[in-house]
């Protein structure tokens, strides 16, 4: 019998991600996803899942680092939202928590890190993004793009 089944903790299991808007005026940074198998096709921010014993912000921070080539600074690095999720489909590993961030400040100029996961890097106005973009990025950035404020926290597919 595994640790969580004896301590109880086998019914539920979140998967954190984090996620870095990187903002250039009205720009923000995307990438579009290519062999990965997860919403390849789609345009998405740098993001990607919170590793074992590290903080979201570390994630974030490591995340941008690996994907477009930049380091930030934890301290500049703005919280726009946590973002609780689900598919829907029933799977415990279907349940998300993703933690967004902001910065319009970094060192080093974005490039292509990762052309094995992404096929482009562009930057695109907030009012215009490329289509599409990954749903639950599209909430936030639309949010952002309408000057609208987002609450500490949301749902999506609840």
């Amino acid at each position: 019998m595994g640790v969580f089944r004896v301590l109880g903790m086998d019914r539920f299991r979140v998967v954190p991600a984090a996620y870095v808007v990187l903002r250039r005026g009205d720009e923000v940074l995307m990438l579009l996803r290519a062999n990965t198998g997860y919403m390849d096709g789609f345009w998405a921010v740098p993001a990607g899942h919170v590793e074992r014993g590290e903080s979201a912000v570390a994630a974030a921070v490591r995340e941008a680092r690996e994907e477009v080539g930049v380091e930030i600074d934890p301290a500049d690095l703005y919280p726009v939202t946590a973002m609780h999720r689900t598919g829907g489909n029933g799977d415990p590993i279907d349940e998300r928590i993703d933690f967004f961030f902001s910065t319009s400040k970094w060192t080093g100029e974005p490039r292509l890190m990762e052309p094995d996961k992404a096929a482009a890097l562009e930057w695109c106005s907030l009012d215009k993004l490329p289509e599409p973009v990954v749903p639950h990025e599209a909430r936030v950035l639309g949010a952002l793009a309408d000057g609208d404020g987002l609450p500490a926290v949301i749902v999506q597919g609840f």
